[in-house]
């Protein structure tokens, strides 16, 4: 089954999450919204987006499915809601509706470690389907090595739900904690047999931001549990981190598709050829384009079908038995 591990869906309405003003007027969501067409921030424009996706993903034949991520809004230390510094917020209930309405829609979970009810939360979500649980420190403002997380890293492993994180730098969303970026802090969640997918493979995404990925790629080498998402490594920022990965055989074999929509995916020429990057770039569905650009990269059939097995999904799209850490 081949799956895209890594897909966002924005909620406008509060009763969904919502976003807050800072967020919807900066440069990268002003962009994004022009390119979708979401003229407004109400609840239509929720269902357009919505159709929109379903739209994209229909479109983008070579996938059997696509992951919907959640994005928990943020929380202190206390456990206590912090609406100020929460600026994306998409709610579980919301994209657990989401994926009932649409056959190639998936549920991916965001629960915020510092909940009270965070580990409660979790077992919610993996009763009603979640294939993954996703996080992002920089924007939700902890540490993934905090020894607070460690009650939730033991609930992901019994319940074997993968973790997919974020890892290196960060600029759609604002950023809260830049010191989050570094993979090293999920060895704790690694060390208790969580399997986790590190988003982006730890690279930075912009040229004066510091790059991790060396760090994600030991990782990826010292932990047989560890992957990498490809992500948006269709940027320019980011797109170096193709050579480095596919000539490694072992993290190679780690890596697992994402393509981060509505994020753009830029052709990278200089790997590709620029006949070929000027051809893809006339692709306007961004999602169908970042799978054009990987199968023109030569990435291997394993690659395509290595998230619908990490993610325990068979060909049913229904969980399917363990793997093996």
């Amino acid at each position: 089954m081949i799956i895209d591990c890594h897909v966002h869906i924005c909620a406008m309405s509060p009763a969904r999450g919502g976003m807050s003003p800072k967020l919807l007027n900066s440069l990268p969501f002003r962009f994004m919204r022009w390119r979708l067409g979401m003229k407004g921030t109400d609840e239509q424009t929720e269902r357009d987006l919505e159709a929109k996706l379903a739209e994209t993903i229909n479109e983008t034949t070579k996938l059997d499915a696509a992951v919907v991520l959640a994005f928990d809004a943020v929380h202190d230390r206390e456990g206590r809601l912090d609406q100020a510094n929460t600026h994306l917020y998409v709610k579980n209930d919301y994209v657990i509706e989401l994926s009932q309405r649409n056959p190639k829609m998936r549920f991916g979970a965001s629960v915020h470690p510092y909940r009270k009810d965070a580990v409660a939360e979790l077992e919610r979500c993996v009763a009603a389907g979640a294939v993954l649980l996703k996080w992002l420190p920089i924007t939700q403002n902890f540490n993934p090595a905090d020894p607070m997380c460690i009650p939730f890293y033991e609930a992901l492993a019994h319940h074997n739900l993968t973790l997919l994180c974020h890892t290196g730098g960060e600029q759609s969303l604002p950023q809260l904690d830049k010191s989050t970026a570094d993979p090293m802090l999920l060895k704790p969640a690694l060390d208790r047999g969580v399997r986790v997918i590190m988003a982006h493979c730890g690279t930075r995404s912009t040229p004066w931001e510091q790059d991790y990925l060396t760090q994600f790629m030991q990782l990826a080498q010292d932990y047989e549990h560890c992957y990498g998402d490809t992500s948006a490594l269709c940027l320019p920022a980011r797109s170096h981190a193709f050579g480095p990965i596919l000539q490694n055989k072992i993290v190679r074999e780690k890596l697992v598709h994402g393509s981060d929509w509505p994020i753009i995916a830029i052709p990278p020429a200089s790997k590709i050829g620029w006949n070929n990057a000027w051809d893809l770039m006339h692709e306007r569905n961004w999602m169908k384009r970042d799978v054009m650009i990987k199968e023109r990269l030569g990435i291997d059939d394993a690659y395509w079908n290595r998230a619908g097995r990490v993610l325990r999904l068979a060909s049913s799209g229904s969980p399917s038995a363990d793997v093996s850490h």
